[in-house]
């Protein structure tokens, strides 16, 4: 009897550490499956909702809404970064990561309250970003494993950490008025020359980036050139050109001279005979009518 009982308990406890071995082993695998994958510099899924739902800096948030879980998985994989990996990319692959996740949380801020209904007491248009309480200063966002605002990647990381003014026509808030957000996702093989055309464009673009009046002798531009003036003052300032004006002046026109591309009106700047006057900026929502285009 003894003996009988004794091979039973050999045999639970057999069977028992098989069980254990089976558990320890489907963990183990689970644990790998959930390990996060290398991020896609190509921002693929990113890039691929921007080509459907942006047309000519106009933005269709209604149809982005309808693919927010594709939306919310390259999301999810912006928080996922872990910040040993971050700091092993190269310098263009972080610039690409930030200007992209900047426009992506823009985007899910706005879609997150669309149809935007602000209050028409407000000084702002009613469909407007600056109708979204806190949009910029208290709404965090997951990225590189931390939470942060649109505030802190525009101002923290963006402008201290790069020394790139051209940022200020990559990062897109959503508004007329500011630069339009582009129909691909910024990559950092190609960085330099997106960063380059998204700067002609907004420069170039007498609506929103610079106005030129050589009868009038005026020459009006954005008030990004206003609010962010000093960023351009350590490539540009130091020139003979523009020396009676100011140093955020004279280092804003000689970045505006280098990308304007009308010959007569760079003729014109070279000049310095105007005066500076500032552009309206419209804070209205840049959202895509698919009944009009």
């Amino acid at each position: 009897m003894k003996a009988e009982l004794t091979k039973l308990v050999i045999i639970i406890l057999a069977v028992l550490s098989i069980f254990i071995e089976l558990k320890q082993a489907s963990f183990t695998f689970s644990l790998k499956a959930e390990e996060p994958k290398s991020f896609d510099h190509s921002h693929s899924i990113y890039d691929s909702l921007l080509k459907k739902y942006v047309r000519n800096g106009r933005v269709d948030y209604k149809g982005l809404k309808t693919s927010s879980e594709d939306f919310d998985i390259y999301l999810r994989e912006l928080g996922l970064v872990n910040e040993r990996d971050y700091t092993n990319w190269s310098r263009e692959e972080k610039l690409a990561f930030w200007i992209n996740a900047y426009n992506s949380f823009t985007i899910k801020a706005v879609i997150d309250n669309y149809p935007i209904k602000g209050s028409v007491f407000s000084f702002y248009p009613r469909n407007s970003i600056r109708q979204i309480d806190g949009v910029w200063d208290k709404i965090q966002f997951r990225a590189v494993s931390r939470n942060v605002t649109l505030e802190e990647i525009e101002h923290e990381i963006l402008r201290k950490q790069f020394n790139e003014p051209r940022i200020h026509f990559a990062i897109a808030c959503a508004s007329l008025g500011c630069p339009d957000l582009r129909s691909e996702a910024y990559m950092a093989d190609k960085i330099n020359k997106q960063l380059d055309i998204a700067t002609i464009e907004f420069i170039n673009n007498p609506e929103k980036g610079v106005e030129i009046n050589t009868v009038n002798k005026v020459v009006k531009i954005s008030k990004i050139f206003k609010w962010f003036g000093e960023d351009f003052t350590q490539g540009f300032g130091n020139t003979e050109l523009f020396k009676d004006r100011s140093k955020e002046e004279r280092s804003v026109l000689n970045f505006v001279r280098n990308h304007v591309e009308s010959q007569e009106e760079r003729a014109f700047l070279e000049s310095n005979q105007f005066k500076i006057s500032y552009l309206n900026y419209d804070w209205s929502l840049n959202e895509l009518n698919l009944n009009f285009g």
